[in-house]
């Protein structure tokens, strides 16, 4: 049986061709082998590139969901990559070499993601970029270690991306374990005790659950109710029932917009009164819209700084490419700029040339500063920022600090 990794389409076969290239630029200059070095590389060059990239080009592969309950989550993270790394293209790229972003859609679905990625690796990208989830990372991890293939800037805080380590794979984000430890922190600062606990039924919710126990655990405290929803499901109604018999003051919540939505609008309805408190990848544009006036109070932690800030240089940059686009600002987006911009960074450095040289150069990016903004990688260490902060959500739909 062939192996995948090593046939016409693999990435054993992208160094071939790069060889190839070389032997028909030597070709050149040594006539008898100019003719057939010329037609191996032509040949060669047409094999397993993706569509709509160069030879020539930088190719990162992204499986997000771009259909499906979660799509705005993958749409806000391709659209904030795509818009810089164009704006780099437009300036010459990396010495001369345009970055292409090849997104396929995986629904939020971890064996839809798990084939998208075999589908990039077999394509030979350069690297696996932005992806959205942690179900569909966990089931993509594996086959990018296998074929030593760096894992870049995914949207989740999850653990199972930082523990154990894994020299294939660098987090952008601060992780879930330092969300849910200031969210546990205000609450408890808060007077608050009766701390419940509404997830996803997969493993992006045991990740988030994991951190709720962790900070209260550190506190002699322990989770004081617990529910969950389905992954790409609306149906809360047993959650509903489960938190309005508990009664608790206070929800961490660990899901997507549309199920976070609901169970807000759905136990506000029937009189519960608690703070509800969300980490990050909820997704807070789509959640204010998705609430509206209801939405007052509603508690979101923060790995990145505002969309709308005026502190930042590059972020005020991100503002100008979201306006030329026509789009709306949004934390999604936003940290999808930031992983592209820590990319091109490690790219200029020199991590062009092969995948080796891209976590090498990854690694080389100790103390950088993205204008204000400190991120950090190192050998040892794969994790660039430790950024939370907490914001709520008023009756217009606005974040306030």
């Amino acid at each position: 049986m062939s192996n995948p990794s090593s046939g016409p389409s693999g990435p054993a076969f992208g160094r071939i061709r790069a060889l190839a290239r070389h032997l028909g630029a030597v070709g050149r200059r040594i006539t008898h082998w100019q003719k057939p070095a010329a037609v191996i590389t032509a040949a060669l060059s047409l094999i397993a590139l993706p569509s709509g990239a160069a030879a020539q080009d930088i190719v990162l592969g992204q499986s997000v969901a771009l259909s499906g309950p979660a799509a705005e989550l993958g749409r806000e993270m391709q659209l904030g990559a795509q818009m810089y790394f164009e704006s780099i293209n437009a300036a010459g790229g990396i010495r001369g070499r345009k970055i292409v972003l090849k997104t396929l859609d995986d629904g939020y679905e971890p064996s839809r993601a798990e084939a998208n990625t075999r589908r990039l690796i077999d394509e030979d990208v350069h690297a696996l970029f932005g992806y959205v989830g942690t179900p569909t990372s966990a089931a993509s991890i594996p086959l990018a270690t296998n074929a030593k293939v760096p894992f870049f800037g995914a949207f989740t805080g999850a653990e199972l991306l930082r523990t154990p380590f894994n020299r294939y794979v660098f987090n952008v984000r601060a992780s879930y374990f330092d969300e849910t430890e200031l969210i546990v922190k205000q609450l408890v600062a808060e007077g608050l005790t009766r701390i419940a606990v509404f997830h996803q039924n997969d493993a992006y919710g045991q990740a988030g659950l994991a951190g709720v126990e962790k900070a209260l655990a550190s506190r002699r405290m322990n989770v004081f109710a617990k529910a969950t929803v389905e992954r790409n499901s609306n149906d809360v109604s047993a959650a509903v029932e489960r938190m309005l018999a508990a009664k608790p003051e206070a929800i961490v919540m660990v899901s997507t917009y549309g199920s976070c939505a609901e169970f807000i609008k759905q136990t506000k309805a029937r009189g519960l009164l608690t703070r509800y408190a969300n980490v990050s990848f909820v997704g807070t544009k789509a959640l204010a819209k998705a609430l509206g006036p209801i939405g007052s109070g509603v508690m979101i932690s923060q790995v990145v700084p505002s969309p709308a800030s005026e502190k930042y240089p590059w972020v005020m940059e991100y503002q100008r490419l979201i306006k030329a686009k026509g789009a709306e600002l949004s934390y999604t987006s936003l940290e999808g700029f930031i992983a592209a911009r820590i990319m091109v960074e490690a790219l200029k450095r020199g991590g062009d040339t092969s995948r080796e040289a891209l976590i090498r150069a990854i690694e080389s990016m100790r103390d950088a500063n993205l204008g204000g903004f400190p991120v950090s990688f190192g050998p040892d260490d794969h994790g660039a920022s430790k950024f939370v902060e907490l914001t709520v959500l008023d009756r217009n739909g606005q974040v306030r600090y």
